[in-house]
């Protein structure tokens, strides 16, 4: 059986306090549990960019064809894009393609954290199946099909409340325009 090894590095200086800083912001930022998110996420971003000075360096149509391909379906960087552009990416852009991000922005959720925690219960569902990872990096075709789970009660739920919040503010704009009787 094949070892599986760590998707990620940990970072030369553990206890560097600007880089600390920033990881709070982004974990806060995108509703991430651990560091660890932040770092995998760099990982990916350090492979493409390696690929991208490699093939600066060689001058590998073929392969530098393949590459803004693949990460065009990803919607890292648009069709057109050059080499630069892939080495001007940012840990931002990967993480913007996750899973958990993209039912927020998608209004599914509230809140980012909310949005994991649908995905981790299993009410999201991508392409009719049921998707578990939030940090699932989702290609933009595929964008449009993130939805609820079809055996889910969070969109009857979601539904209730937003029609019993409607009542209650129908009801009080009609208390607040009946004139007081003295």
């Amino acid at each position: 059986m094949k070892r599986q090894r760590k998707q990620y590095s940990r970072p030369f200086r553990p206890w560097d306090k600007a880089r600390i800083e920033r990881e709070k912001i982004l974990m806060k930022e995108y509703g991430l549990r651990r560091k660890k998110e932040i770092w995998k996420a760099e990982a990916i971003l350090r492979k493409y960019r390696r690929l991208a000075r490699d093939l600066a360096a060689n001058r590998n149509e073929e392969m530098e064809k393949t590459l803004m391909q693949k990460l065009n379906k990803l919607g890292l960087i648009n069709l057109n894009a050059s080499l630069d552009d892939i080495l001007a990416l940012t840990v931002e852009s990967i993480l913007n393609r996750r899973l958990q991000t993209l039912v927020k922005k998608k209004g599914l959720a509230n809140t980012i954290k909310q949005a994991r925690q649908f995905i981790v219960h299993g009410h999201i569902a991508l392409n009719g199946q049921r998707i578990r990872w939030p940090s699932a990096l989702i290609p933009v075709d595929m964008e449009d099909k993130i939805t609820y789970y079809e055996k889910s009660p969070i969109p009857n739920v979601l539904d209730q409340s937003k029609k019993k919040n409607v009542k209650q503010v129908s009801e009080n704009t009609s208390l607040q325009q009946q004139p007081e009787k003295q």
